[in-house]
């Protein structure tokens, strides 16, 4: 907060606009997302007030916008369904304390040693996923079905057709022409800002009919209640635990019973106003069992995507941000939301990449977008004047979002990279659409790594000088566990001299599996009652050695002692 006050460089005006332009765009997702997680509309609100205030404040990346999101608001639909809201704040709570934990250990350093093709993979998947998720506004009549194969109840929806869908259309087109034309003739205020009240006024005084805010939510609230209507009704026909196969793999999952009053909590608006209340959970074991899980995983969502985000600003803005520090701040952000009844939340691409596009460079950008956010939950005009901006407007909004964020380079890499690098950003990006980032990114880091393996076996090689009475390898390259079947092929004990020296100046012993490679190697020799000595070891290849000759029967030689043979 002192580098805010002190710093001469801040632009107040773009500052202070992004933070309005942001919050504007927050207001819908927030509740989407509220939605998502199947929960009551002003758990979303406070989430992105509470973690975007608090990681503006205290987080490590100036400019980059916390709040709720779709990646972490996926993990919670099933687990509110199962135990209700109160679990799901105590799991953020416990989250935020995990992230807070993981800040401290400086896990957020991994983050920097990503892949570049598992960070292209990552920004392409979410603007794929930001892009199909605007799509799903162009819908209308939802219902609810129940799905067989997933055994849940899903919404869906018929597609506009139409006038409806031409004016539609016609304004997405419009909202994205103005945001990417007026920075070409004017930057004294934000494009994305002049579009949406562009918009906003056009369907106000015009007959153009298109849907608001104020309507997509109030349709949002009832298909969520129908929803939860057809949750209590399938529940009560079973009164009893039921069991359903999960992946056709015979595994069977235990669903808890959803009673009336856990239904009814979950939608009430007084446990969800914003008020400080201690999560009314037993303090047992088993709810610690319960909420394990989900904090867990919402803390490794919540961390890879914010550290994945802050690396791209980082990109952007030709800057360094603070993987630790954000790593704190977050897990305080969701303390702070779990103990005042709201769901949470991480780093948001599409808003962060609103706010950059903005002029938002600085924290004050995020703190602005927080405040506008809390005036428009807590001031009833204010919230009728959000009510009154159509949804194509901030359809448009996130279309430009998306094609800024997409990595259109990559596209052109196709023959240029290795076929691995492109596998890879493939993968990454299908898996990130199809499942969620945290998987994605750990599939990602998994192929990179097998890949990096298998290229290195192939690079141990060895230079050999025959002598009168001896024989030298010169070895080359790291031996590690994917380069010992290469190494075990150099050599060729019943065909040499009575004395063999393995030379390592240009080699470093990597793991267990290099020193159980160097073991049996020696010991083929001494089966055969030759002598192997290995030379020029590096110090920490010496002490590698010396930590395990208990299970080691080898000898050192001094450095180049073979020279004078």
């Amino acid at each position: 907060m002192i580098d805010l006050l002190v710093r001469r460089d801040i632009n107040l005006k773009n500052e202070i606009l992004s933070g309005l332009t942001v919050a504007l765009a927050l207001v819908p997702e927030a509740i989407a997302f509220a939605f998502v997680a199947g929960v009551d509309p002003s758990v979303g609100l406070w989430a992105a007030f509470f973690v975007g205030f608090i990681t503006s404040v205290f987080g490590g990346r100036p400019g980059m916008i916390s709040g709720a999101t779709g990646a972490m608001a996926v993990v919670m639909t099933a687990f509110v369904v199962l135990y209700g809201i109160e679990y799901l704040f105590a799991a953020v709570i416990l989250c935020g304390v995990i992230q807070i934990l993981c800040g401290m250990l400086g896990v957020g350093k991994f983050v920097r040693l990503l892949p570049h093709p598992v960070m292209l993979g990552f920004v392409n998947g979410l603007a794929i996923v930001i892009g199909l998720a605007q799509f799903k506004q162009l819908q209308d009549n939802h219902t609810v079905k129940f799905n067989e194969l997933t055994q849940s109840f899903d919404i869906v929806g018929s597609w506009l057709t139409g006038e409806t869908l031409i004016f539609t259309s016609i304004l997405i087109i419009l909202t994205m022409a103005i945001i990417h034309y007026l920075p070409k003739l004017t930057k004294a205020v934000p494009g994305t800002l002049v579009a949406i009240i562009a918009v906003t006024l056009l369907v106000q005084f015009s007959p153009i009919d298109a849907l608001t805010v104020n309507q997509s939510v109030e349709k949002m609230k009832a298909v969520a209640a129908e929803k939860e209507e057809k949750i209590r009704l399938f529940e009560e026909e079973k009164q009893t635990l039921v069991f359903s196969e999960v992946n056709n793999l015979g595994h069977e999952i235990a669903l808890r019973k959803v009673t009336t009053d856990s239904t009814s909590e979950n939608s009430d608006p007084n446990r969800v106003a914003g008020h400080f209340a201690i999560p009314e959970i037993p303090f047992t074991l088993e709810s610690f069992g319960i909420i394990v899980g989900l904090a867990a995983t919402l803390a490794a969502i919540g961390l890879i995507e914010s550290l994945m985000t802050l690396t791209l600003i980082d990109e952007l803005t030709e800057s360094k941000g603070s993987g630790k520090r954000e790593s704190i701040a977050q897990g305080l952000a969701n303390v702070v939301s779990g103990l005042f009844g709201s769901m949470g939340g991480c780093a948001m691409i599409g808003q962060s990449m609103i706010n950059i596009r903005s002029g938002g460079r600085h924290r004050l950008s995020g703190i602005t977008a927080a405040i506008f956010l809390l005036a428009f939950i807590l001031i009833p005009p204010l919230w009728n004047f959000i009510g009154l901006i159509p949804v194509p407007a901030l359809i448009g909004v996130m279309f430009i979002v998306v094609i800024a964020t997409f990595e259109w380079t990559s596209l052109r890499l196709w023959n240029k990279i290795p076929r691995s690098d492109m596998a890879v950003i493939v993968a990454v990006s299908t898996i990130t659409v199809l499942f969620d980032l945290a998987i994605a990114v750990a599939a990602g880091v998994a192929v990179s790594a097998l890949v990096f393996a298998w290229k290195s076996s192939h690079k141990i090689e060895a230079d050999i000088i025959e002598q009168d009475d001896s024989k030298i390898y010169e070895l080359r390259g790291e031996l590690f566990f994917g380069a010992v079947t290469s190494f075990r092929d150099i050599f060729t004990p019943k065909d040499d001299p009575e004395v063999v020296y393995i030379e390592f100046k240009m080699t470093r012993v990597c793991d267990h599996s290099a020193l159980e490679a160097i073991n049996g190697v020696c010991a083929k020799y001494r089966a055969l009652d030759k002598t192997v000595i290995l030379t020029n070891l590096s110090i920490d290849c010496q002490n590698l050695l010396s930590r395990a000759e208990p299970i080691m029967d080898v000898t050192i030689g001094e450095q180049d002692n073979h020279t004078a043979i």
